[in-house]
């Protein structure tokens, strides 16, 4: 038989490769290899965080002998760290969205003089170096006593977060026919029911994308915990990390606990709102 017969028709009278399968696996492979590099760091943080009296040279390979001793010493010693960081992170949230979205609508709708400059300079703020903004804050906050407090560091993520929160939802907003909040403003609705009945229910995808980076800079941050904080009372899980890893250089088992608890809320929160961070980073589309 001819090589011409190595090819077959498909249902569809398309020529299907008997070798196209085989020629897959190299790109299989390969994809594999990349996968576990990459996550070869988060196994050692976890196998790590199971070894009792580990060191940076003699962890084993495999916990045969697993111990959760480290994340208890992580949790006696870190609880606290991780009820802050928690809190300012929900705080940044609901502070974020609650400035964003309205100011993302407004943006989206209404259309008035100078809206084109500002919003390129809600663009201008993300190239601006955090520690930058880290250093104003710090003679700001001074001023006004927030130095070392919840508020102070809710205000200084919430700051950090909210350009490019506007930024996300408006580029989803804006496609949003104007003929449905219309069609509301005659039905007797005013702006503000078309914007929480029509406009929110619609943008559901791009709020929550939103409210996820948020909640991961806030959770995140270590400049501003580490600027605008120098007490133990208010101190954020990244910077509870950064003291403990300084005191702990004999023994990485509670260190790398406190890295995996740490892990925890980012990683349940991706896997819970892929779908909504793949609709909502795309902008959407409505009919």
């Amino acid at each position: 038989m001819t090589t011409a017969t190595q090819a077959i028709l498909a249902p569809g009278g398309v020529r299907k490769d008997r070798n196209r399968p085989s020629r897959k696996w190299p790109m299989t492979v390969l994809g594999i290899i990349f996968l576990a590099i990459m996550i070869f760091p988060v196994y050692w943080m976890i196998n790590s965080s199971l070894q009792a009296n580990s060191g940076a040279v003699n962890t084993d390979w495999f916990p045969i002998h697993p111990s959760f001793a480290g994340y208890q010493t992580a949790f006696a010693q870190q609880g606290t760290n991780l009820v802050t960081s928690l809190i300012v992170s929900v705080s940044t949230v609901v502070l974020t969205l609650a400035v964003a979205t309205p100011a993302a609508y407004g943006l989206a709708r209404f259309k008035m003089k100078g809206m084109t400059a500002f919003v390129f300079v809600l663009l201008i703020t993300q190239m601006i170096p955090t520690i930058v903004i880290a250093n104003a804050l710090y003679t700001l906050f001074n001023s006004v006593g927030l130095l070392n407090s919840y508020l102070g560091l809710i205000l200084a993520d919430s700051a950090a977060q909210i350009p490019f929160s506007i930024l996300l939802m408006r580029a989803f907003m804006t496609s949003i026919p104007p003929t449905l909040v219309e069609a509301a403003l005659v039905d007797g609705a005013n702006n503000f029911r078309a914007f929480v009945s029509i406009v929110l229910p619609i943008s559901k995808n791009a709020i929550i994308t939103a409210a996820l980076f948020a909640f991961l800079g806030a959770w995140g941050d270590f400049l501003f915990a580490l600027t605008l904080t120098s007490t133990p009372d208010v101190r954020p899980i990244t910077l509870g990390i950064y003291n403990y890893l300084g005191a702990n250089v004999s023994q990485w088992g509670p260190v790398m606990a406190t890295a995996v608890i740490a892990s925890i809320p980012a990683g349940v929160l991706l896997v819970l709102a892929q779908k909504y961070i793949a609709a909502g980073a795309l902008g959407g589309a409505v009919k």
